[in-house]
């Protein structure tokens, strides 16, 4: 399997690869590569992988991967599952916006207090979600992929 990044995305050439995807545009350049969707940071010959470029939320211009603040939110105390999500704002364009499902019932007031609390020392301030959501419900779905929207 060969890589490259293109404009930030990852790309993808093997011997043998998928067609595509039934009545969806071709996923493949021109010249044969499976562009993936994913965002990534070259570090000599080591990729690093910022999550889906479709994910991104924009906050004020400043980009913020839902996967890197949902990593910084499963190091808080009774988060069993955490999903990040953008959702419009008059002024930022996007603020950040965290849906979680506890592993023990608790005050969300406080579980609020507690995920921003250790997010602020963990993230920048664009980064540190505006919104915590509690949720009951599952945050995958029956795919097992995290339901962002």
């Amino acid at each position: 399997c060969q890589t490259r990044v293109v404009d930030g995305i990852l790309q993808i050439k093997a011997e043998s690869s998928m067609v595509g995807y039934l009545n969806a545009p071709a996923p493949f350049t021109s010249d044969g590569w499976f562009v993936t969707g994913d965002a990534v940071e070259v570090d000599g010959e080591y990729l690093r992988i910022l999550g889906r470029a479709s994910d991104l939320i924009n906050v004020g211009g400043r980009k913020v991967y839902p996967a890197e603040v949902e990593s910084v939110l499963h190091e808080v105390e009774n988060i069993a599952e955490a999903v990040v999500f953008g959702e419009p704002h008059p002024f930022t364009g996007n603020i950040v916006v965290a849906r979680v499902v506890l592993q023990r019932a608790e005050d969300p007031g406080a579980v609020e207090r507690r995920v921003r609390d250790h997010c602020r020392r963990r993230l920048e301030p664009h980064q540190v979600p505006v919104k915590v959501l509690v949720s009951r419900e599952p945050l995958h779905s029956e795919r097992q992929k995290l339901a962002r929207r």
